[in-house]
């Protein structure tokens, strides 16, 4: 069988997505039910907690036809997630070629280390030092990483996405962490399996730190970019997490659908994730007659001190294909 016909072979008989279908078939001679169920369970997964990830919403995207984009061809375009975050999409897709980014300098530099030096961190990680204690939690939460290794940094950063209040990234005003220890039975500060796979995965995906208008100088026609921006407030009391020391608000959301429309006009596929508001929905109205689909997706809200105020939310999920 060709590449094709594998791939189409995969998608049909075990409900991958495309990306991940090609992925595979390119890489693997035996296609059997054995190998590939091998295979699945040996898939990576995301390697932190991250407040808003898409991991729960993927099979909606699927099912309303807009994930992955149909006409979107991996083994000769690349895809780019110049949001990053917890990497749900990404890790679903693992497409053959990727350009992962975030504004969250200490994110990426976690994902470069376990990409480049995954042996390293989990002996940092399993020295000792990383114990789920609130006296710990707070010692290390109050490290200079200025003043630390690479290592040192992403171990920092794991440790305290597993035991901080509910996963969350949040900083004050001064650009430090300041999320509360969280209360949790015997969390997972090192899980090496998965740390060593998603190495793996990533040898050859680019990371970067910069703006997410960087995909301007890089997207090529046919190439698919997902954007998962900090979504625009609800409500005045809404904006639980500031991400970085960068506000992200009316016009910075007017700058993404114009960086959206830019991207579109070029030719590549490109998917937005937004709050449901009527500000985010009037952003693309205009647009609609060209192409631009807004859908609605129902998600889960996690974060409340109070689990019993957690419930449903919309949010919009946009394309152009």
């Amino acid at each position: 069988m060709t590449l094709l016909e594998r791939t189409n072979h995969l998608v049909e008989h075990y409900d991958l997505n495309p990306v991940f279908a090609m992925r595979i078939a390119s890489e693997l001679s035996d296609i059997s039910p054995e190998a590939i169920s091998l295979l699945l369970r040996e898939k990576p997964k995301p390697f932190v907690k991250w407040v808003g990830g898409k991991r729960q919403l993927l099979a909606q995207f699927r099912n309303i036809g807009a994930y992955p984009p149909p006409g979107f061809n991996p083994a000769k375009n690349t895809y780019f997630e110049p949001f990053v975050g917890g990497g749900a999409m990404y890790f679903d897709l693992l497409p053959l070629k990727a350009h992962i980014n975030d504004i969250n300098s200490e994110l990426t530099t976690t994902y470069s280390v376990i990409r480049d030096d995954v042996e390293r961190l989990i002996q940092e990680l399993n020295s000792g030092e990383y114990v789920y204690d609130q006296d710990v939690f707070l010692n290390i939460r109050a490290w200079d990483t200025d003043l630390v290794t690479e290592v040192k940094r992403a171990a920092r950063f794991i440790y305290l996405n597993r035991t901080a209040f509910n996963g969350m990234y949040r900083v004050n005003k001064s650009g430090k962490f300041n999320v509360p220890f969280g209360r949790y039975t015997n969390p997972q500060i090192c899980d090496s399996e998965n740390l060593r796979k998603v190495s793996e995965v990533l040898k050859g995906t680019k990371v970067s730190n910069k703006s997410y208008k960087y995909v301007l100088d890089a997207a090529k026609p046919g190439d698919f970019i997902y954007f998962d921006p900090p979504y625009y407030p609800v409500s005045k009391t809404a904006s639980f997490t500031t991400y970085s020391n960068d506000v992200f608000l009316g016009k910075e959301q007017e700058e993404l659908r114009d960086t959206f429309m830019e991207l579109h006009n070029r030719g590549c596929f490109v998917m937005l994730s937004n709050s449901d508001t009527p500000f985010t929905e009037s952003l693309f109205n205009t647009y609609r007659m060209s192409g631009i689909t807004v859908n609605k997706v129902q998600a889960n809200r996690a974060i409340n001190s109070k689990a019993s105020a957690r419930g449903k939310i919309y949010e919009i999920l946009v394309t152009n294909y």
